[in-house]
């Protein structure tokens, strides 16, 4: 067993390694750029739904499963269209706050990955070992969750399975530092 103050380092350089990946995958790659696209009249739709507080809604909006199985509301959906939308406060968004809140997100993965890794290797464990171990526990935190938003929310598979691509990307930068920086046998 590992504690996780002797895997500090790896902990923080993973955070910013994924960071820095991240960065290059929306700045550098740009491959996120066609997953959102814009609706016919934005305009008209703003005013739709301009005052909407900030939050997550759903159109049509059902509050059970027998209100959805109504004669009513199955012509809402017939006829369409269905969506969810976030709305976010106005204004230019926060990025420093934004990226803050991402690096505060992978230093978290990260601890997850160093508690989940160093209790079941010990110091010593071999490259490929911790390597795999920490890459698992990393995914799990960053993509595997990803499909849910198709699931339930209609996200397109394509944007999901970029998602699930970052995810991957990051488990890797993830585990290559954890292994590299893993304790040596006492």
């Amino acid at each position: 067993m590992v504690s996780l103050t002797a895997l500090w380092l790896p902990i923080v350089l993973s955070a910013v390694g994924v960071f820095v990946a991240s960065s290059i995958v929306h700045m550098v790659l740009k491959y996120h750029n066609s997953d959102y696209r814009k609706l016919p009249d934005e305009d008209k739709a703003a005013d739709a739904i301009r005052g909407a507080a900030p939050g997550y809604y759903s159109m049509p909006h059902c509050l059970d499963m027998k209100e959805m199985g109504s004669p009513e509301m199955m012509k809402k959906y017939k006829d369409g269209p269905i969506a969810f939308v976030t709305v976010a406060p106005n204004g230019p968004p926060n990025m420093g706050k934004l990226l803050g809140t991402w690096f505060v997100f992978c230093l978290v993965i990260s601890v997850f990955v160093a508690y989940l890794t160093g209790r079941h290797l010990g110091a010593g464990a071999d490259y490929m070992t911790v390597f795999r171990m920490a890459s698992t526990v990393a995914f799990l935190g960053y993509g595997a969750s990803e499909p849910v938003a198709a699931i339930w929310k209609a996200q397109p598979w394509g944007m999901t399975m970029k998602h699930v691509l970052d995810g991957l990307i990051y488990a890797l930068v993830t585990a290559a530092i954890f292994a590299q920086l893993w304790p040596a046998a006492a």
